[in-house]
């Protein structure tokens, strides 16, 4: 509202020392149609159209030694969805051994509102901009990167969302954004989490980004529509990827086919959403690589469902994924799913979560797996006023016969100094069985080993949408990192 007054106070005063030029500036004197609209935050209107502005700024620096490769602890899936690692300290005689990471991301979005017949018109427009340097051992040849540094793709601003919307109760959305497709309610509750889950973004479905070969690929250019159909329950469809995004033009590992983006192209999405009574829901299905007309590589298809359930002290959640590829002769379809299951019950001064998964991929021999499964658990107590400590862990079973079992376990402190300042600590040990098989094709046997680490962070959230941290790790075998960050919102 400070802006608000500003730039009003700024037309007013130009009126009076020129009337025509007061008159020029006249689509910034009223705000009436974004009260009549019930738009918020910062805003600029004209007579019939309403400007919300928003952004973000996030910085984020790491140096250290801690980029010597990667040691992997699990490898959910024979490695197809990546591996969870730790961070590993090199140590090369005769140059720098300092790592360090400096990355800013930024994005502002304009959405400019109007009233129509069938509802809220809107156009939406999402500046993107993601800037990471890297460098490994202080940029030298041996044992780190080419040059002095890595640069990331994605330093330049790019138009990150662009699209047209109408309607109320039902809308349709057209333009480039992200997807409708459904895949909440099926993060862990107890505080570390579960080894699948981490690589399975956070939940029971991987990402497409990541497993790009075996998902639909969703968002970029969509035609999209979704209905409130009453009684907590809200139906969408859409048609998304019609851009072509999320091909693979070279060879791909275990011998898999290669994928273009026109064999990707045209997901189907479908959803079905509920939220009423302390539950949350839904069904989300998808089919991709529609627009080609041929059954290929490309082909992918998508099943997601989540609920939670929350009675009084208890919160429960159960989550499943399920899906499939085609080969690149689209002859045979294999399938791979996903399931979680997580609890919670909160009492006066404690917190207990378990949590359990499992995952499997079947139908191509290349990438053949048997049942992968974990569980976890966690203790959290609020130990005096602002103090509170958790206490869990997480196991890992790979599927592969002479693979060794992974774990961690973890001591979590987090103490509220004042209302602006925070201090998070944490000590624990990561830990693996010996190998006797390689958990993922080319992979190299593991020894049993742990890895104990400590960790501690400062936190300051002042308001006014800035907060701010600065952290530190350090790991038994070497490796340390201190990490600053700095994020400021508004809209």
């Amino acid at each position: 509202m400070k802006l608000k007054s500003l730039i009003l106070g700024s037309v007013a005063a130009a009126g009076l020392s020129t009337a025509g030029f007061a008159a020029d500036l006249g689509v910034l004197t009223s705000l009436d149609v974004c009260d009549e609209l019930g738009l918020s935050g910062l805003t600029i209107s004209s007579d019939t159209n309403c400007l919300q502005i928003s952004g973000e700024v996030k910085y984020e620096f790491n140096w250290g030694n801690f980029s010597d490769g990667a040691t992997p602890v699990a490898t959910p899936l024979g490695g197809l969805i990546g591996s969870v690692n730790i961070d590993r300290a090199s140590s090369i005689p005769g140059t720098s051994n300092n790592d360090w990471e400096s990355r800013v991301q930024s994005w502002l979005k304009f959405v400019g509102t109007s009233g129509s017949d069938f509802g809220p018109a809107s156009a939406v427009i999402k500046i993107k901009h993601d800037d990471r340097r890297r460098v490994r051992n202080g940029g030298t040849a041996v044992g780190g990167f080419p040059g002095v540094e890595q640069r990331e793709t994605g330093n330049v601003v790019v138009i990150d969302e662009a699209y047209v919307q109408v309607g109320d109760t039902t809308v349709l959305t057209a333009g480039k954004r992200g997807s409708i497709f459904n895949k909440g309610d099926d993060e862990p509750f107890n505080f570390t989490g579960l080894f699948i889950s981490q690589r399975a973004d956070v939940g029971t479905v991987v990402d497409e980004n990541d497993f790009d070969r075996f998902a639909p690929k969703f968002g970029n250019h969509v035609i999209q529509l979704w209905t409130n159909v009453g009684e907590g329950f809200i139906a969408k469809i859409g048609l998304e990827n019609l851009g072509s995004e999320g091909g693979f033009a070279a060879s791909v590992p275990l011998g898999l086919p290669a994928v273009t983006g026109a064999e990707k192209a045209g997901t189907l999405v479908g959803v079905l959403d509920y939220a009423g009574s302390g539950v949350t829901a839904h069904i989300s299905g998808a089919v991709g690589g529609l627009l080609d007309g041929q059954r290929n590589a490309g082909d992918t298809y998508l099943i997601h469902t989540g609920v939670t359930a929350t009675f009084d002290q208890f919160k429960v959640r159960a989550a499943g994924s399920l899906g499939g590829f085609s080969d690149a002769a689209g002859t045979t379809y294999a399938t791979y799913w996903n399931a979680l299951v997580s609890g919670e019950a909160n009492f006066d001064m404690f917190k207990i979560a378990l949590s359990a998964e499992a995952a499997a991929v079947n139908g191509l021999a290349a990438v053949d797996s048997n049942t992968d499964f974990g569980f976890g658990g966690s203790v959290g107590a609020k130990v005096a006023e602002g103090i509170e400590l958790n206490l869990g862990g997480r196991y890992f079973n790979d599927g592969t016969a002479g693979v060794g079992d992974s774990y961690q376990v973890a001591l979590q402190l987090i103490a509220a100094v004042t209302e602006t300042l925070k201090i998070t600590g944490e000590i624990g040990v990561y830990g693996n069985d010996v190998d006797t098989a390689a958990a993922a094709p080319g992979a190299a046997l593991r020894a049993a080993g742990s890895d104990f680490y400590a960790k501690a962070e400062l936190g300051w959230a002042p308001g006014g949408g800035f907060s701010s941290s600065l952290g530190a790790t350090v790991q038994q075998n070497g490796a340390y990192k201190v990490t600053f960050k700095a994020a400021k919102s508004f809209q």
